[in-house]
């Protein structure tokens, strides 16, 4: 619809921020830019209809005029009023130099400086406008829409029959045909038709004997098609194609075509043609349910399937099978406390996803939760299952976790001044070829903070623990490591702490600085995961973010043992455009031994030792484009850096650079914890206005010497994008070119190139 709000409407609906001309000036130079002569514009929006529903005004309606001077003729059936007139019926209203209304024939011309207000509110300026009297019917020699998603049409003549619209010789862009100055400017993409019919009803714009211009030139010939107008939220229709070229598939071209079925659910079917494989269907479904969405995505085939020896080179070829991914996702309100949640992703063969560019994940999981929020309860009962996509991954030794329960409860009164907290988890580990645990604990914690006259925040922390874990077939577990005594055992444990810190604040550096001195004491028992079997502690590490914890293990079987005292210092820096946080610490335990905490973690993790590592962490920010974030971990004898973890961000929203660097030197052969070390790049850089170009790399610069396990020869990328696009406000282009570095099995490192293909407002 056309909306203006006076008379540099036009160049507002250009997107033009600049004052311009007044729209019968600016009006020859929109139609002109849009390659037309000199228009004309009538409004497209639906109008209200007279009382009775018919053609012309009914008995008892009123046609208000108001005007600098009123004639009527002899018979008193033509009115013509001159000099700043204004016409005006119910929510109508229609202003121009002058307006003759035959009463008789029910016609209404304006001529003029004409602008009409619909009871919409949408407004049209124009310099004549020849109407019926029920505004329904009407014909022009030149119109020019905009419509409401910045869309316009310009056409020779064009005439409406009830609702519909026909515009002949017409030209469709939404791109802007004038410049920040107001000057005229050749759209970079229109649609030039015989013929294009509107239907405000379907919402939906019909074309005859188009086609398709870029930046003035033909590409694409278009006897009969339709698109959107933009105020419709879902319809239906074809959407422009994805192009892309990979090593293994060749030339592919996927032709998605959308289907909304209803308000609450739609389907988009892609299929996929190769050159150098079998055709493919890719399709997504939504639905929108009473309790919440759901979506289903696939990508399908029947394509040759081939295997690879353990030499990881000689093929076998297993003939061509059904070949395929599918997901689903969604989440059910089933009340205002009661929702469930879930996600299933599973695929035919362990290379699928990666050949057609799907996604890399080596590992696959499906979840089903169904939780009750209280006001300070929670309580969950959920179910996991995983698909190993590594080489390594045996399906026998691939973990079901069935069920897990969580119920913890945070009472809002103060129980002796402090906080508690009551929880308990159970959970059952099952693998048909591996170890199988079940676990059941319970635990209840109290914390208490307070201040003391000095400024110190002390806090007073208190945890009982049990656990039972019945394990099955330790002998058979993947990594002995990791294995459990056979059948029941059990662990209960106190814990106390006392959490003590002092912060010092005063100015510097013309801003506000803090010194925060902490010193925690913990009080456990040693030998805490003695038998005990470990399932889901098994990334351990000292950071600085698990540093104050009371375990320091991840999850929930292995807790850690021994008393200890943890100490460090965090400072912190603020000025206008300048903000620095940083923060060091180590800890100390009481006692060694075999039986100590020194059993609890494995070599290298910082902590099997009774002096741990050092640890900390910086960011730095300075004003809104620049910040600095650094990890590191130190040898508390050597002071070898063990872990140094580096990120860089630089820029705004349009132009900007990431940098990453991360090297692990730990000394751990254990899985989830082998050394490496990384660099990861990555940026976008805009210029001339509408272009920029963009890249990312990831290069693994791990050793042998790092890692004896790895391969790798000091410098090796895993994987790099580089592209260029450009975007306008209509229009978006984008070629880009991908690396894969990495084989796996049938799946060989290549190129992939993508072209993205945007007209917006056109193939939604």
């Amino acid at each position: 619809m056309l909306r203006f709000t006076g008379a540099d409407g036009a160049a507002k609906a250009s997107g033009v921020d600049t004052p311009c001309p007044p729209f019968s000036r600016a009006l020859p130079l929109l139609l002109a830019a849009l390659g037309c002569s000199p228009l004309m514009a009538q409004d497209m929006a639906p109008p209200q209809l007279p009382r009775d529903g018919g053609d012309v005004i009914a008995p008892g309606d009123r046609i208000e005029f108001g005007a600098d001077q009123l004639e009527i003729d002899a018979s008193g059936d033509i009115i013509t009023a001159s000099g700043q007139v204004e016409l005006r019926r119910d929510a109508w209203r229609l202003t121009a130099d002058s307006i003759r209304y035959n009463r008789a024939t029910g016609e209404v011309a304006a001529r003029g400086n004409v602008v009409s207000i619909d009871p919409e509110g949408n407004q049209v300026f124009a310099d004549a406008v020849d109407l019926t009297d029920s505004l329904r019917d009407g014909a022009v020699e030149n119109l020019l829409l905009i419509l409401n998603d910045g869309g316009r049409l310009a056409a020779k003549d064009a005439s409406r029959a009830g609702r519909i619209v026909t515009l002949r010789r017409a030209v469709y862009s939404p791109c802007a045909v004038t410049d920040s100055e107001g000057c005229p400017q050749e759209p970079v993409w229109r649609v030039l038709a015989t013929r294009i019919d509107y239907d405000p009803d379907r919402h939906r714009l019909s074309y005859k004997n188009a086609r398709l211009e870029l930046w003035g030139l033909p590409i694409l010939y278009l006897p009969n098609f339709s698109h959107p107008d933009g105020s419709a939220e879902r319809v239906s229709g074809l959407l422009l194609p994805d192009i892309k070229f990979q090593r293994q598939l060749g030339f592919g071209i996927g032709l998605p075509l959308h289907l909304a079925l209803a308000p609450d659910r739609d389907i988009t079917l892609k299929p996929w043609l190769y050159s150098d494989a079998p055709p493919a269907l890719q399709v997504q479904a939504r639905k929108l349910f009473g309790g919440g969405p759901v979506q289903i995505d696939g990508f399908f085939t029947y394509a040759k399937l081939t295997e690879f020896a353990e030499d990881n080179e000689t093929e076998i070829d297993r003939g061509q099978q059904f070949r395929g991914y599918f997901a689903a996702k969604g989440r059910f309100q089933h009340s205002s406390d009661w929702r469930s949640t879930f996600s299933v992703r599973l695929t035919s063969d362990d290379t699928f996803n990666r050949r057609y560019d799907l996604d890399f994940d080596d590992t696959l999981r499906s979840i089903y939760a169904l939780e009750r929020f209280g006001t300070d309860s929670y309580f969950s009962v959920s179910a996991l299952a995983f698909q190993g996509l590594r080489v390594t991954d045996r399906p026998g030794e691939i973990p079901f976790v069935l069920p897990v329960i969580d119920y913890e409860w945070r009472p809002s009164e103060a129980v002796l001044g402090g906080r508690l907290q009551i929880a308990a988890n159970t959970q059952a580990v099952t693998r048909t070829d591996g170890q199988s645990v079940q676990r059941a604990l319970a635990y209840t914690r109290w914390d208490r903070s307070l201040f003391t006259p000095l400024g110190q925040r002390v806090t007073f922390t208190g945890l009982a623990r049990g656990t039972i874990f019945n394990v099955i077939r330790p002998e058979d577990a993947t990594l002995p490591e990791y294995a459990g005594d056979p059948g029941l055992n059990a662990r209960a444990l106190g814990v106390a702490a006392l959490d003590v810190e002092w912060p010092f604040a005063g100015a510097a550096l013309g801003g506000t600085q803090t010194i925060t001195p902490r010193v925690q004491l913990v009080l456990s028992p040693s030998g805490a995961n003695q038998g005990l079997p470990n399932e889901d502690s098994r990334a351990i590490e000292l950071e600085d973010i698990s540093l104050f914890e009371l375990n320091r293990f991840p999850g929930e079987d292995q807790f850690e043992g021994g008393s200890r005292i943890t100490y460090g210092v965090a400072y912190t820096l603020d000025r206008p455009g300048f903000a620095l946080r940083s923060e060091i610490g180590q800890s100390w335990t009481f006692a060694a031994n075999d039986d100590g905490p020194g059993s609890d973690f494995p070599p290298g993790t910082g902590l099997g030792q009774r002096l741990s590592d050092f640890v900390g962490r910086t960011n730095l920010k300075i004003g809104r484009l620049v910040e600095v974030t650094h990890r590191f971990r130190v040898d508390r004898n050597s002071f070898a850096v063990r872990r140094n973890d580096i990120d860089l961000s630089i820029g705004g929203q349009r132009s900007y650079a990431t940098i990453g660097y991360l090297k692990l030197s730990r000394n751990i052969a254990l899985e989830d914890l082998e050394d490496r070390t990384e660099v990861r790049a990555g940026g976008r850089l805009a210029f001339a206005r509408f272009w920029s170009v963009f890249g990312s790399a990831i290069i693994d610069l791990t050793t042998t010497r790092d890692n004896p396990v790895t391969g790798g020869d000091g410098f090796r990328f895993v994987r790099h994008r580089f592209g260029a696009e450009y975007e306008d406000e209509c229009f978006r282009f984008g070629l880009s070119w991908r690396r894969d570095l990495i084989s796996d099995r049938d799946f060989r490192a290549g190129d992939t190139f993508q072209l993205t293909l945007s007209l917006k407002t056109l193939g939604r």
